[in-house]
């Protein structure tokens, strides 16, 4: 367990302290392996290892994760002293600098009685999530939003706005969270909480380059090394290592080097599904008869997700939309059954080195905006006179592309999204929509495509994935399922060298000529099997709809949350009628994913006994 909880002028009694830490003790399954440090102002509680308070209290700084330091000095003292001490004293030296020599994954808090001031940070990508709450007196912080709102001094007030952020995008992003007094973190981002007040910083941004001079073999045998080094680094200190495989690039990568490491002893774990289309299965065997690994499959089935449901919607501190946590959840208890304590994961891939199909239609877009003005409006002239009957075939198309191409990114990117294609006033209560700001989630994907300071619209695409997609969305689905199944995980992708060298591939060899992950493809030649490296891209798709046509329990679950979720007022009772009609006549896949959200929403309101 890496979890924390910490406050700052704050008054907490003994008993909000002593059911703190039975928590957390109960949550670890070792008493003995997490304490409390409570002072006059301040309280942390956390694992053993990751917490550390100066001799004359002054400092108390709490670390979880993974972090190692490039300082050779603060290095030497983590492994003698642990590093929640090292922070300690580098914070003492250098309090706004000392984050640019801390590498991994980490969540930390310095808190600093004389100064009267905290410190939160996050990792560059934001590996894990950090909450925070200002209250009257001062600020509460933690890793679960559920330990937060049980702290007396938090509000526990829903947030309206993230109630529809979350149909937006089917998770509730940063930095809001589901409540409205409780807020989140991003990837590379600190917080400084000093006399009332709070500031917010990115101490790290990506540099991207486009004139580098890098050759693709040189830079592909650098990215194996590293990789290599990631997975070495993160296997330390765990009994019995495995990995996700679901037969893609970046699982097969991870797998592969887990097998190399291990010498034939590596575990890898697989999903399934008994359903035409969604199940790839087939690949993750040939990645693990390639690297000669002991695979491990399960198919999973509707009466599964049906036990299951309840369960990943209880795990998550928000409302969480996202159908594949489900295989996830799925695939991190298999792993648990065969003794498995950390898995490692092979997030990240795609949003480096550019592996979605969206990236490269995007970029057909942006092309419109290179031809020459006058001849963009002429040819736009010439389609707006050509008489709406004729408007067909080739004719059509061009006019669809050109209002495409006229919005610009990052908007183009939702194009397809549910609430743009539908008018909100008929989805959501008007009491609801007078509330909130329906243009919030596109000011949060513009603020964080803009952040960079030089980049390519393609590296621009990846930076707002790795917020939308990676911290806010995938990496919460496999931390907290895989902590729901009692397993850690890790992301060797996601190391801060991968990441810099990802930055400076420049945006044509990333993508070139519509061919997706062009570079790690051919850096991955010799080392994947050619099945892996020429397949489409899939992974751990859940066949939700399909199943919900067939299965009479999944369907009274799924219908039954839907009809409860009408007496909340949060939606119109057409809509929600509307969206299990749909699904029972038409489309059953599209709509089947609109019915998970809605009643994962349902569910997690449910779980916490919200009426």
């Amino acid at each position: 367990m890496q979890d924390m909880l910490g406050w700052y002028q704050v008054p907490a009694d003994q008993e909000t302290t002593a059911d703190f830490l039975k928590r957390f003790q109960d949550r670890s399954g070792r008493p003995d392996s997490v304490r409390a440090v409570i002072g006059e102002r301040a309280g942390c509680v956390g694992p053993k290892a990751s917490l550390y308070q100066s001799s004359d209290g002054s400092i108390t700084t709490v670390v979880s994760g993974w972090p190692y330091w490039t300082n050779r000095r603060y290095a030497q003292m983590a492994t003698g002293n642990g590093m929640a001490q090292s922070v300690a004293e580098a914070y003492r030296a250098d309090p706004e600098g000392f984050l640019r020599d801390l590498r991994g994954s980490f969540v930390l808090a310095v808190i600093d009685v004389n100064a009267q001031s905290v410190m939160l940070a996050l990792d560059r990508i934001g590996q894990r999530h950090l909450f925070y709450a200002v209250t009257p007196a001062g600020l509460v912080f933690g890793t679960r939003a559920d330990d937060l709102v049980r702290h007396p001094g938090v509000n526990t007030e829903l947030s309206l706005q993230a109630l529809f952020d979350y149909v937006y995008f089917h998770h509730c992003p940063s930095p809001g969270s589901i409540y409205t007094k409780v807020y989140k973190l991003e990837g590379g981002e600190c917080l400084v909480w000093r006399d009332g007040s709070v500031s917010r910083r990115y101490y790290w941004l990506p540099e991207f380059r486009e004139d580098s001079d890098a050759t693709v073999e040189r830079e592909g045998t650098k990215l194996l090394e590293l990789l290599t080094e990631a997975v070495r680094r993160e296997t330390h200190g765990a009994s019995k290592i495995g990995a996700f495989l679901s037969g893609g690039l970046d699982s097969s990568t991870v797998s592969g080097l887990l097998a190399r490491e291990s010498e034939g002893e590596a575990d890898t774990f697989s999903i399934g599904f008994p359903v035409e289309g969604y199940d790839e299965i087939a690949y993750a065997r040939t990645a693990a008869r390639h690297f000669n690994t002991r695979q491990h499959e399960y198919y999973l089935t509707p009466a599964d997700a049906v036990t299951a449901i309840p369960l990943v919607a209880a795990a998550c501190d928000e409302p969480f939309g996202n159908s594949s946590a489900l295989p996830a959840y799925f695939c991190a208890k298999l792993a648990r059954e065969h003794g498995v304590d950390r898995l490692l994961g092979g997030d990240g891939g795609d949003e480096l080195f550019a592996g979605n199909e969206r990236y490269a239609k995007q970029l057909l877009f942006e092309y419109f905006w290179e031809v020459p003005s006058p001849l963009r409006k002429t040819f736009e002239s010439a389609l707006n006179r050509i008489p709406p009957a004729l408007q067909k075939g080739i004719v059509r198309k061009a006019g669809r592309y050109v209002e495409q191409a006229g919005t610009p990114l990052p908007d183009r990117l939702q194009d397809y999204n549910f609430l743009h294609r539908h008018d909100v006033n008929e989805i959501f209560h008007p009491d609801l929509l007078a509330s909130i700001d329906v243009g919030a989630p596109l000011s949060i994907q513009r603020a964080c495509y803009r952040r960079p300071k030089e980049a390519s619209p393609l590296n621009r695409m990846l930076y707002l994935d790795w917020k939308i997609t990676l911290h806010d969305n995938d990496l919460v689905k496999v931390n907290r399922m895989c902590e729901l199944a009692g397993v850690e995980v890790a992301y060797p992708m996601l190391d801060d060298a991968v990441i810099e060298l990802s930055c400076r591939i420049p945006s044509k060899t990333k993508l070139k000529a519509n061919n997706l992950r062009w570079f790690y493809k051919r850096a991955m030649h010799g080392f994947l099997p050619a099945e892996i490296i020429n397949k489409s891209k899939h992974g751990f798709g859940l066949p939700f709809g399909i199943w919900l046509q067939n299965h009479e329990e999944l369907k009274a679950l799924a219908y039954g949350s839907i009809q409860q979720l009408k007496g909340r007022g949060y939606f119109r009772a057409e809509f929600l009628d509307h969206a299990i009609a749909m699904h029972q006549s038409v489309h059953a896949a599209y709509y089947g994913e609109l019915i998970w959200v809605l009643m994962m929403l349902e569910q997690w309101f449910q779980t916490r006994a919200i009426r």
